[in-house]
């Protein structure tokens, strides 16, 4: 029987959304005020998802202390307070859209977990607009 835990962390990040081999009017129509040269931020929502068989011994999937710690050194760590297009190397050649730092996140953490437990992203850009990966 599969169970999983859920772990909500928060950053804040600023970001461009831009692609450099098109011109910029095409970026404009596009992007619309994302493509603001001078950045514009968000306060990103992320809910990590792990699930996995309940150990009979400790009676849990993982240590949710441990999953925290994971998420604060890998994730907040990395984003919080960035320019995600200029700071973060994982978007020196991805367009860090909602969808781009998903996917990003999701990398970043399967590389932490062992292989037996299953990963799912939701990261929310704005209260109304979220991403899940895997979909």
């Amino acid at each position: 029987m599969k169970v999983a835990v859920i772990r909500k962390a928060h950053f804040n990040a600023a970001h461009r959304l831009y692609n450099p081999t098109w011109s910029d009017e095409k970026n404009d129509q596009v992007f619309g005020l994302c493509n603001n040269p001078n950045w514009h931020g968000h306060n990103y929502e992320l809910e990590v998802r792990v699930a996995g068989e309940i150990d009979p011994e400790t009676g849990m999937v993982v240590d949710l202390g441990w999953l925290a710690d994971v998420i604060k050194e890998h994730v907040e760590k990395r984003f919080d307070h960035k320019n995600l297009n200029l700071d973060v190397p994982d978007f020196k050649t991805r367009i860090p859209t909602a969808e781009n730092i998903a996917v990003v996140i999701w990398e970043i953490l399967r590389a932490q977990l062992p292989a037996q437990y299953d990963l799912h992203v939701r990261l929310y850009e704005t209260p109304r607009n979220f991403v899940d990966y895997p979909a």
